[in-house]
């Protein structure tokens, strides 16, 4: 299924659910689930905390659905609410917060067992990303990873498009720069 497809089918479901389709919100919960959980984590770095982020946003979106005026702002919408659980999150375990926990595995994304050397690099890929300050970490996801555009981003983060643009070329840079061995981070 190639994006615009998948897109037509998140308005479709979104429609459905605002009207009180129970199936067409629970399609809406499995299409998203595993995506927001992996937004959450790249932001918290924390397996529970991503998980319980996103139940308490699933609530949320739940209460909020029938105010969504464009369902075709639902990804930006839904994101921007994981990302505000998981800025409460980390601003209530800040200080405890183990930096150990934000290095840990980017969640494997490929279906298809690549040869060992593509495996190499996507490892190396992932390696490097995790290396990123969470606000880049989750902005070169979503840009990259889940297709959203740089202003769906700003919504999803709650941040100025500006700030998005910064946040992927410092990724970027930083990126180019742990694998080509010019960073020693």
């Amino acid at each position: 299924m190639d994006a615009e497809t998948r897109r037509v089918l998140d308005e479709y479901l979104v429609v459905a659910a605002r009207a009180g389709d129970q199936r067409a919100f629970a399609d809406l919960v499995r299409r998203w689930q595993r995506r927001l959980v992996a937004h959450a984590w790249r932001l918290t770095g924390d397996d529970e905390a991503a998980r319980d982020a996103v139940q308490s946003g699933w609530l949320e979106i739940v209460r909020g659905l029938n105010q969504l005026q464009d369902e075709r702002a639902f990804p930006a919408w839904a994101y921007r609410i994981i990302s505000r659980r998981c800025a409460l999150y980390i601003a209530g375990r800040r200080s405890q917060r183990d930096l150990a926990r934000a290095v840990s595995a980017e969640p494997e994304g490929c279906a298809v067992q690549p040869d060992y050397a593509l495996r190499y690099e996507v490892q190396r890929l992932q390696a490097a990303i995790r290396l990123l300050p969470p606000p880049q970490r989750a902005a070169v996801a979503l840009f990259h990873f889940e297709d959203l555009t740089i202003p769906e981003i700003a919504v999803a983060l709650d941040v100025p498009v500006g700030t998005i643009k910064t946040r992927l070329m410092h990724a970027r840079r930083r990126l180019r720069a742990v694998l080509e061995g010019e960073d020693n981070a």
